[in-house]
């Protein structure tokens, strides 16, 4: 019998990676037929990733609630704090969030995800967040904070604190955006990108998909990231999780099957990057998640919250990773 193979990071493909797609290109993978479009995907995968390795990040909300944005779909905007009742809270203590960190590397998390509900920072809040990175750093676990846009100053500070991640969502296309959020442009979120990866911080963004939007805007969300003059280092790709008491309550949820396409086709466009499978997991069947981690998937949310939605508890990770065949990168 022959040996099985094994992942040889060598054998890796050395092509260009595209920056230029039409938004014609991208609606053509969208419908291709299932099975070569997710045949296709894994192709690409295995090229630049171990197929059998799943990297584990871990988020924690340091900061909750009473944000001034009006994402529809967020249980964290002041504005809808009447519907969902949702209080808002202070910043955390460093001590708690480095103990948390602490329990996320014991239970196998090798990044640590740190997002606050704010417009942006304020400066005097700066020394407490980078003793945040800091703490973790040293720890040995990857950092990513998510805390809105940033000046060029507070970006400094995270660049020298060590962040090695910072994450902020494009959520979808820029046709569909002002449906879903009208307080912030969809320009000023680009901008905060250029402004975090010209500092020398790795690209988190990616976004929701399931919030009513059309096929073609899944697709106008991926042109948007793959476009950018260099890759998000990781996409994460959120289902919606239709919060009671947000505009979005009621939104018609997405066939699996067309999440399972979104993944394939961000790896397609963007095959170095992580595409972590985000929020929604905990109502996803393991039969979809399967098809995710075949699609391309190689990184997940780990842990039983995720800012203020719930997710698979640990161990039933760890049980789909038995039957999968799968490991923590």
């Amino acid at each position: 019998m022959n040996a099985p193979a094994t992942f040889d990071a060598a054998e890796t493909s050395d092509a260009p990676m595209r920056h230029d797609w039409t938004r014609e290109e991208v609606m053509a993978l969208f419908e291709k037929p299932f099975m070569d479009l997710v045949f296709e995907a894994g192709r690409v995968h295995r090229l630049y990733h171990d197929p059998n390795k799943v990297q584990l990040s871990q988020l924690i909300s340091i900061k909750t609630g009473g944000c001034a944005e009006d994402c529809g779909y967020c249980s964290q905007s002041a504005k809808h704090k009447k519907t969902t009742g949702l209080e808002a809270t202070k910043l955390m203590e460093v001590e708690r969030v480095i103990e948390a960190a602490k329990k996320a590397k014991a239970g196998g998390a090798s990044r640590y995800c740190m997002g606050a509900a704010w417009t942006s920072p304020k400066d005097r809040d700066m020394d407490t967040i980078v003793a945040m990175v800091e703490g973790v750093k040293d720890l040995g676990m990857e950092t990513c904070m998510t805390l809105g846009m940033l000046s060029d100053c507070q970006t400094k500070k995270l660049k020298d604190a060590g962040l090695d991640y910072y994450n902020h969502n494009v959520d979808t296309s820029e046709e569909f955006y002002s449906q879903i959020i009208t307080t912030r442009t969809y320009q000023e979120r680009i901008d905060t990108l250029n402004r975090v990866r010209e500092a020398g911080i790795n690209v988190c963004s990616g976004g929701i998909v399931g919030m009513g939007e059309k096929v073609e805007d899944r697709a106008g969300m991926l042109q948007t990231l793959a476009n950018l003059d260099h890759h998000p280092d990781s996409v994460p790709i959120n289902m919606l999780v239709a919060v009671p008491g947000t505009p979005l309550e009621h939104v018609e949820r997405l066939d699996p099957l067309e999440f399972v396409r979104t993944i394939a086709v961000a790896r397609i466009m963007m095959p170095k990057s992580e595409v972590r499978l985000s929020a929604g997991r905990q109502e996803m069947s393991e039969e979809a998640q399967a098809l995710c981690f075949l699609a391309g998937a190689s990184s997940i949310f780990y842990g039983e919250q995720l800012l203020t939605t719930p997710n698979p508890e640990n161990n039933k990770d760890m049980a789909l990773f038995q039957k999968l065949g799968l490991s923590p990168a």
